[in-house]
């Protein structure tokens, strides 16, 4: 399993792209960054996405992705996500106001994108891979995932405040070869990250508690304003396994 890290941040600046992961190049795991990241040629070598949830840090590039493909693939582009998402993104997103809807470009027969509705915890085969959808705590209905190739896994918390199921199913997996687990926010702002349903250092600590597995625990979408101090606070808590996903990097499992 490979895994490129498109964009890992919880915001956007000239230096941080906005989440979205790259699996075997051809499967992206939300699209925050997707159109930014990749070049059109590569843009096209992608065939299925999956979306963790509705918001805007991890949809905003999917009506420029579509758009980059347009009549240039011999299919449509799988989207898969959780009813309420997909509902959301076609109500507020390609809904012919905001951008057209491209389930039904060029016709209805043969369109560009089409959905696939995930339900929790109820695994799923794309592209070689197998996604099991886990619910986490935000304020929408969001899906972490369970990632396995048939020789490691990887858990991937999408955005999530405090929760439980994650951990669980982290500590069950076979051959978990580690976990990424948002932090947004610093220590400070902890009363934001609870109303918005996001991690800080001093909570992050807590969570892992739950963690049996001994794996590395990478940590992303970080908001831009808050790099500097949510570093230094990981940093404090003085555990060797805590990093930080960098934009640009690649894991191979």
């Amino acid at each position: 399993m490979k895994v490129e890290i498109l964009g890992c941040y919880g915001g956007e600046s000239p230096d941080c792209r906005m989440t979205c992961l790259l699996l075997d190049d051809v499967l992206a795991l939300d699209a925050g960054s997707l159109s930014q990241a990749l070049p059109i040629e590569r843009q096209r070598q992608v065939q299925s996405i999956v979306l963790s949830h509705s918001h805007m840090d991890h949809t905003n590039s999917l009506p420029f992705f579509i758009e980059n493909v347009f009549g240039k693939l011999r299919d449509a582009v799988d989207i898969y996500a959780s009813a309420p998402t997909i509902y959301a993104i076609r109500k507020n997103l390609f809904n012919n106001d905001v951008w057209p809807d491209f389930t039904r470009l060029p016709n209805h027969l043969l369109p560009v994108m089409r959905f696939h509705e995930l339900a929790a915890e109820v695994p799923i085969e794309i592209e070689g891979l197998r996604l099991t959808p886990i619910p986490v705590d935000h304020p929408v209905p969001t899906f972490g995932f369970l990632i396995e190739d048939g020789r490691s896994a990887l858990v991937w918390s999408s955005d999530t405040g405090p929760t439980k199921r994650l951990w669980e199913v982290a500590n069950a997996a076979a051959e978990l070869r580690g976990v990424w687990v948002d932090v947004s926010f610093e220590n400070a702002l902890q009363p934001i990250a609870d109303v918005s349903g996001h991690l800080t250092p001093q909570t992050l600590a807590v969570q892992l508690k739950q963690l049996e597995a001994d794996v590395p625990v990478a940590l992303h979408h970080l908001k831009p304003p808050s790099i500097a101090r949510i570093r230094d606070e990981v940093a404090a808590l003085g555990q060797s396994r805590l990093g930080f996903l960098e934009q640009g990097g690649i894991h191979t499992f």
